[in-house]
């Protein structure tokens, strides 16, 4: 079984996908994370429900995410 952190150092400078915990999807290219799982994104797309709008580059919380998956 792979290690979430493990998973993240594969995915630098990849597109991932994640779900957070309000619900929304957030889609960009994984910069840079650290032990907490809190993470860099770039190029973020973020949608909700039928709403997509474009965040660029965001910081996020890693408390906030429930799964992260490969885009």
């Amino acid at each position: 079984m792979a290690l979430p952190l493990d998973v993240l150092e594969k995915s630098i400078d990849q597109k991932i996908s994640l779900l957070l915990k309000d619900g929304r999807i957030v889609d960009g290219k994984l910069t840079g994370y650290d032990e907490y799982m809190n993470m860099v994104l770039t190029d973020v797309e973020e949608t909700n429900e039928d709403n997509k709008r474009r965040l660029g580059t965001i910081i996020l919380r890693g408390n906030n995410v429930v799964s992260i998956s490969l885009s």
